[in-house]
C-alpha cells in the first residue's frame, strides 16, 4: 500500500509489489547474506508490513530461491544470446566472455548470490545453482560440438573451462575494482581463451607439433 497524490491508499499491483519485495530481499541479502537475514529485515527494508511480505513468500528460503531464479535465467539468456550473436567463433567467445562480465557488471554486489552463495549446501539452493551452470555449459558445448566435431563429453569439459574462466575472471576484475576497463578486461580473457579453443579438433601432427 503506498499513498496517493490526494492522500488516499493505493495497493500496489501484484506483480509491482513482487518486484518491490525482491528488490528490497536482494539489498538485504546482499549485505548481511543469507543466515544474517530476517522476514523482518526485508519487510523493514521493503516498508510493508510482515504479513504483506507472506502474503508473496512464504518463508526467507521461498524468496531467496525467487531471487536466484530471477539472476540465473539472466546469465543463462545472455550465454545463450552471446552463442547466437555472430557465426564467427572468435568473435563467439569474446561474446562468451562479455556475458560474464556484463552480468558481474549490472548486478553491483548481487553476483555474489549466484556465485557466492552462503545457502549453498541448501538442497534447493545447490540444484539451483547446479542448473544454471549446466544450462551455460550446454549452450557453449552446443556450439564446441557443431563447429569441432569433438563428441559431447569432451565439448562439456571445454566448455565448463571456459564458463569457469570467464566467472573467476569476472569476479577477479570486479574484486580489484575494476582497474582495468570492461572491454580491455574481456579482451585479454577472451584472447586467451581463443588462443586454447581454436586449436580444436587436434589431429595427430598438431598434437606431435603444437
Amino acid at each position: 500500500m503506498v499513498t496517493g497524490s490526494e492522500g488516499r491508499t493505493v495497493r500496489l499491483p501484484r506483480s509491482q509489489r513482487r518486484g518491490q519485495l525482491l528488490s528490497a530481499a536482494q539489498e538485504v541479502f546482499v549485505s548481511r547474506g543469507y543466515h544474517a537475514t530476517s522476514m523482518d529485515d526485508i519487510a523493514d527494508r521493503a516498508g510493508v508490513s510482515k504479513p504483506v511480505l507472506y502474503q508473496h513468500f512464504p518463508s526467507k528460503l521461498e524468496l531467496y530461491l525467487a531471487l536466484l531464479d530471477q539472476h540465473a535465467d539472466n546469465l543463462v539468456h545472455n550465454v545463450r544470446a552471446a552463442m547466437d550473436k555472430s557465426p564467427e567463433n572468435k568473435q563467439r567467445v569474446r561474446l562468451a566472455m562479455q556475458a560474464y562480465f556484463d552480468f558481474v557488471d549490472a548486478q553491483g554486489d548481487a553476483f555474489r548470490l549466484i556465485f557466492e552463495s552462503d545457502q549453498r549446501n541448501d538442497p534447493a539452493v545447490a540444484d539451483r545453482m547446479d542448473r544454471m551452470e549446466h544450462e551455460c555449459v550446454v549452450a557453449l558445448a552446443e556450439t564446441i560440438m557443431a563447429d569441432t566435431g569433438v563428441d559431447k563429453a569432451r565439448a562439456e569439459l571445454l566448455a565448463t573451462g571456459l564458463a569457469g574462466a570467464a566467472e573467476v575472471a569476472a569476479r577477479k576484475w570486479v574484486a580489484s575494482g575494476c582497474v582495468v576497463p570492461k572491454d580491455e578486461a574481456v579482451a585479454l580473457v577472451s584472447t586467451l581463451a581463443w588462443r586454447g579453443i581454436s586449436h580444436f579438433p587436434l589431429d595427430e601432427d598438431q598434437e606431435s607439433n603444437p
